[in-house]
């Protein structure tokens, strides 16, 4: 008598945080044991997709947001994506291209244990590549008063 391969669906609980190259074992849902041992376990092995707006760093997710250089100079709040949908966050007078900010508790569910990872912000700003005349004389008149200044 030899084994015969018999198609099988099985269900599976996928938990909270799991990463790339994560094992699931399934306990007795292997091939049947030889001369009617018990049934072998089924490993499943698991890749995660990525995501087009986050990427990870362990339990961290991080995303990119852009800013105007006006937010980035005086300040304000935007609203930033999250894996519960959106949060607020507040942007200082200032911000610097690249500058990051962190959610504490927003980002991907420990694996083993209770608690979850951050949401790392990192910011961009944009800068504008086609200005009305208006806005390049009120830019140079803010050069202006800007070098007067220093």
């Amino acid at each position: 008598m030899g084994k015969e391969q018999v198609p099988k669906t099985v269900q599976l609980k996928i938990p909270a945080g799991v990463e790339t190259g994560s094992r699931l074992r399934l306990r007795g849902e292997g091939e049947a044991g030889d001369r009617g041992g018990p049934d072998g376990d089924l490993y499943v092995f698991l890749h995660v997709e990525e995501h087009e707006i986050f990427t990870r760093s362990g339990d961290d997710i991080i995303c990119s947001v852009p800013i105007s250089f006006v937010h980035a100079a005086l300040g304000g709040t935007v609203e930033v994506p999250a894996l519960q949908g959106r949060e607020k966050l507040k942007i200082p007078r200032g911000t610097q291209n690249g500058k990051t900010f962190r959610l504490k508790g927003k980002g991907i569910a420990h694996i083993r244990g209770y608690g979850r990872g951050d949401q790392i912000i990192e910011i961009f700003v944009q800068i504008p590549t086609e200005l009305s005349k208006k806005q390049e004389e009120l830019l140079v008149e803010f050069e202006k008063l800007n070098q007067a200044a220093s």
